[in-house]
């Protein structure tokens, strides 16, 4: 969460009219096209479905905010928030085709057609929308003047970030702060130039050549604030804070609030609310798919391992799983002896407990699809930070600041970190360091769209069979 991309009006945009235009088309296109496996449609047929079609998916989006202004949000969400919006419509206009019996003259392949093409068309328009929208913003067309109250590290670094987003039609109109030269931070010259005092910030913005104002005072500067905040109340410029927490690593930041009292996340779980369950639905029918795909090679498995060492086919290991709670991981073993006792010992290159078996399943990995069923039971997820052994957490834990909060999350068969070049034995501070800064950008940057491209990585890096042993 960053001051730029969250700190931005998000009224209806000008741009909605737009959006509501092309999406109204999309939906009347995709409608005619799939109706073309029902013969003997007309047009006014046709006509009249297309309207409460338009109509429902305008009213859904109302209250989901798809046409509020986008200026500044993630590409992700805002499509994110097209499926929903599409996922709530279509029940009630397969609802209102079963009471109007429009429903039985359609044939499957028109609804089935009509359901998956629209969605797929709509977040198509939107995206080619968002790179019209931001070509012409990057050209000086559609831009809102900004200031910055406040000539501190914050406000450069926010400056900085406007200055390498010009996409989003911010313009800095100055920094703005009463103290002498000698008591602020030395102003770059890439990031702008002093626009005056908070008197002459005041003045800009009652005469409207001011839009948004950024105030970066440090919260402990409260009376400051006030003074300004009052002042800014009489004009029509749309006035932000800039938290000075936000200097801090910030694991998943979010507002909320307690009965009306506003309090922000500083370390918090990103997977909430619709966020969660997307990744449930994705864990449970990906993982079921996976598990039918390696049922025959996982019973074949079991039977060589079985068959060539001594001692059970799987073993289940302690590990730290969400919120630190302990869990049960499934392998099928791959050494002489497994323990979880407080001297573990991380497998190394050439480890003599390995065996011949075991060492082939670690190379490929095999020996961690047993942790599907962790997947489908809900204690492991497909993607999240591999869990570490619980001696290795208490281990480490004193270690690396920040460690546990890889526990926010599920433990996942895979990982950021594990695509990132830290598969396998992590036998320095630094590679364990590394381990861990890449679990906290997973958890800060989760999206399902990464979820699914760390898993098609994996597949290259268990071909690889790089670090892992």
């Amino acid at each position: 969460m960053s001051p730029v991309s969250e700190g931005i009006p998000q009224q209806n945009s000008p741009a909605s009219g737009v959006h509501r235009a092309v999406d109204g088309a999309v939906i009347a296109s995709c409608l005619i096209w799939a109706l073309g496996f029902t013969p003997g449609v007309g047009t006014n047929e046709w006509l009249a479905l297309s309207a409460a079609a338009i109509l429902v998916h305008h009213a859904v989006a109302e209250l989901s905010g798809l046409y509020r202004s986008w200026r500044g949000a993630r590409l992700q969400r805002e499509l994110t928030c097209i499926l929903l919006t599409w996922t709530y419509a279509v029940p009630t206009l397969l609802g209102l085709g079963m009471l109007t019996t429009y429903n039985a003259r359609m044939t499957y392949a028109t609804k089935l057609g009509w359901v998956i093409l629209t969605p797929l068309a709509l977040l198509a328009a939107r995206i080619v929308l968002r790179k019209l929208q931001q070509q012409f913003r990057a050209r000086g067309f559609n831009t809102r003047s900004v200031a910055i109250c406040g000539v501190n590290e914050l406000g450069v670094q926010l400056a900085r970030n406007l200055n390498s987003a010009p996409e989003l039609g911010l313009r800095a109109a100055g920094f703005y702060d009463d103290r002498p030269e000698e008591r602020t931070t030395a102003l770059p010259t890439e990031v702008g130039k002093r626009g005056g005092s908070l008197v002459e910030l005041v003045e800009a913005a009652k005469r409207g050549s001011i839009d948004i104002v950024y105030i970066t005072f440090p919260m402990r500067a409260e009376k400051r604030i006030q003074g300004l905040l009052s002042e800014l109340g009489d004009t029509t410029a749309s006035v932000y804070i800039v938290p000075d927490f936000f200097v801090f690593e910030l694991l998943h930041a979010r507002w909320t609030s307690i009965n009306g009292l506003p309090v922000v996340s500083v370390f918090e779980n990103p997977l909430y609310g619709v966020d969660g369950l997307l990744k449930r639905v994705a864990d449970l029918t990906l993982g079921l798919l996976c598990l039918l795909l390696f049922a025959l090679p996982m019973l074949v498995v079991a039977a060589v391992v079985k068959a060539t060492s001594r001692g059970p086919v799987f073993f289940r290991q302690k590990r730290y799983g969400l919120d630190g709670r302990e869990i049960r991981v499934w392998k099928f073993r791959s050494m002489t002896f497994c323990d979880n006792s407080e001297e573990f010992k991380q497998a190394t290159k050439n480890d003599q407990r390995i065996t011949r078996v075991g060492a082939l399943l670690r190379r490929t990995s095999l020996d961690e699809l047993p942790q599907l069923f962790n997947v489908l039971d809900g204690s492991m997820s497909l993607v999240g930070p591999r869990p570490h052994a619980t001696a290795h957490n208490e281990q480490y834990r004193s270690l690396i600041d920040g460690y546990m909060l890889r526990h926010k999350v599920k433990p996942g068969i895979t990982g950021l970190a594990q695509v990132m070049g830290f598969r396998g034995e992590t036998e320095t501070l630094d590679k364990m360091e590394g381990r861990i800064r890449f679990d906290h950008q997973y958890i800060r940057d989760w999206s399902l769209l990464m979820d699914l491209k760390i898993l098609c990585r994996t597949l290259f890096v268990v071909l690889k069979q790089e670090g892992a042993y």
